[in-house]
């Protein structure tokens, strides 16, 4: 395995992913000062441009060959800490998504686990799987409905966290199955 260098660590691609870590404080600074529904529009920006960020730096990587082992890991994390910001700050101002913050850290945090023993044992799982991009869509929907209309009825609110709750216990029971077939078949090995 070669060892990567400053040009690798600082490509376009790991920049963009840096960015939305620079984002995340950004983005919570301006939804914590957001006092009128149209502020939170400002916070739906910056939550769509490191969207944006996040689309093309794959892209980008894969394109022109800048795909790196750094960048296989700090895309996912600046992934993982974004929407965690996010689930967390909404949990401020809409109970539900306390649930919806509970959950993600636990199917977050058993990927991970997962993840690492199956990485030790040789197994890499390549990107997200289908239901993993489905979630991550409805996340992005539901929080993007949240903070452009924060004065949404409580019951569509509720509604649509609900949605976004089914929607990630879907994809953390899939990928618990997916997990456990290749430990089955690493076992049989």
């Amino acid at each position: 395995m070669k060892k990567e260098t400053a040009r690798e660590y600082f490509s376009i691609p790991n920049l963009l992913s840096y960015f939305r870590l620079i984002l995340i404080p950004v983005y919570l600074v301006v939804y914590f000062r957001a006092e009128e529904p149209g502020d939170y529009v400002w916070a739906a920006l910056v939550i769509a441009v490191s969207g944006f960020t996040d689309m093309f730096d794959g892209k980008i990587a894969r394109h022109f060959n800048m795909i790196t082992e750094w960048g296989k890991l700090i895309d996912p994390v600046a992934d993982k800490l974004t929407m965690a910001s996010v689930a967390l700050s909404l949990a401020f101002d809409f109970p539900l998504m306390r649930a919806v913050f509970a959950l993600y850290v636990v199917k977050e945090g058993f990927m991970g686990v997962m993840g690492l023993i199956m990485l030790r044992r040789g197994f890499k799982l390549d990107g997200a799987m289908w239901y993993g991009k489905v979630c991550t869509a409805v996340t992005y929907a539901v929080i993007f409905v949240l903070l452009l209309f924060p004065k949404l009825p409580p019951e569509w609110q509720t509604a649509l966290i609900s949605v976004q709750i089914a929607v990630t216990l879907m994809a953390f029971a899939l990928y618990a199955a997916y997990y456990r077939r290749v430990w089955k078949r690493m076992k049989k090995a």
